[in-house]
């Protein structure tokens, strides 16, 4: 039968591997030793809400855990996202508590309404950056904001090189989706 999928042109999607997560760590030193970006604490886990009980009751189970370290918005297209917040050096803890949010959801039958997680970097100049994680590729890609709703891409395509041996960067350029406003970045 994978013949007959490869002369159709059907592929297999990837599947999510929520333990790359922890690579970010070893990844954030190779990062800012190319880059010069350091993590700043804040990492974010973004989703689609679903209605019920079963969500509400789980949503709030992680923010207890979590605590006042979390917080709750939604952006302008109906995404939950879930704010965590750590010490720029607790950066292991802060992708331990983003790992165990998305475990959460995945585990509870949510995994479908996960969309990205993402872990924030930024520089003594100013420029800002995060490495996304895009749960359904099971990839990661830089995303570097400029004002005005640009994108740094010479700082993103740095990044990429700084990272294609540590993580699994997402090579399709088409699904670098930006992240405009994301919570902690």
């Amino acid at each position: 039968m994978k013949w007959l999928d490869s002369l159709l042109g059907r592929t297999k999607a990837a599947k999510p591997n929520l333990d790359a997560l922890f690579a970010l760590p070893s990844a954030a030193v190779t990062l800012q030793a190319a880059t010069g970006l350091a993590p700043t604490g804040l990492g974010s886990v973004s989703f689609r809400a679903a209605e019920g009980g079963a969500f509400a009751t789980l949503e709030s189970d992680v923010r207890a855990l979590l605590g006042e370290r979390v917080e709750r918005s939604t952006d302008a297209y109906g995404y939950t996202w879930l704010l965590v917040r750590r010490a720029p050096s607790d950066l292991s803890d802060l992708v331990t508590e983003l790992h165990a949010v998305n475990s959460s959801l995945e585990g509870a039958g949510f995994g479908p309404s996960l969309l990205c997680s993402l872990v924030s970097f930024a520089d003594p100049a100013g420029r800002r950056m995060a490495v996304v994680y895009l749960y359904k590729r099971g990839t990661f890609y830089p995303f570097a904001p400029l004002p005005g709703e640009r994108r740094d891409n010479a700082l993103e395509l740095q990044a990429r090189g700084a990272l294609a041996g540590e993580l699994p960067i997402e090579e399709d350029l088409a699904r670098w989706f930006p992240v405009w406003g994301a919570p902690g970045l």
